[in-house]
């Protein structure tokens, strides 16, 4: 789909980094999400796990992740450079919350003066979406936080409203 350029929010400005990045390439069986952050220098990036597992909590510290829109509300989906992930259910504005099953999904982590997070998942995770959102939360040295998204609700981050859901997916499908 393409390569689409992330805003912070104004109220959290970041220390170092310059940018950030999300790449969409969807094939027929898979969807790949590329996170790239521009002057990672100062990035707190969680130490890779053994063991990688659900996990709640990631946007404690950076994370990575995608809101999916579909007819019963939306999904939410949380991706650590730890290898952990999350996926979640909601019937409405942050309501109705229920952990979503969803296999491991591979990550690939690049850490240096600039970071990238690679995640490939099934394709087939957007069918019944319309909109997606394209978030990070992004820790910097200090517990420096920093917001960003496609766009942004007035007011405090709130990657949940749903003004932040302006990426079009095309035509939805119908699971």
């Amino acid at each position: 789909m393409g390569t689409y350029s992330l805003i912070c929010h104004p109220d959290t400005p970041p220390l170092g980094v310059k940018a950030v990045h999300v790449t969409w390439a969807q094939g027929e069986e898979d969807l790949l999400l590329r996170w790239h952050v521009e002057g990672a220098e100062r990035l707190v990036i969680p130490a890779l796990v053994d063991q990688p597992a659900p996990t709640d909590g990631l946007w404690k510290t950076s994370c990575f992740e995608l809101f999916l829109d579909d007819a019963h509300g939306y999904r939410e989906f949380n991706f650590s450079p730890s290898g952990h992930w999350a996926s979640y259910g909601f019937d409405g504005y942050r309501s109705g919350m229920k952990a979503l099953p969803l296999g491991a999904p591979q990550m690939d982590v690049v850490a240096g003066e600039e970071f990238a997070l690679t995640v490939t998942l099934p394709a087939d995770l957007v069918q019944g979406a319309s909109h997606a959102s394209l978030t990070a939360v992004i820790e910097e040295e200090g517990g420096h936080k920093s917001y960003w998204a496609l766009a942004h609700a007035s007011g405090q981050p709130d990657f949940h409203a749903p003004s932040c859901f302006i990426l079009p997916l095309g035509a939805a499908q119908q699971p």
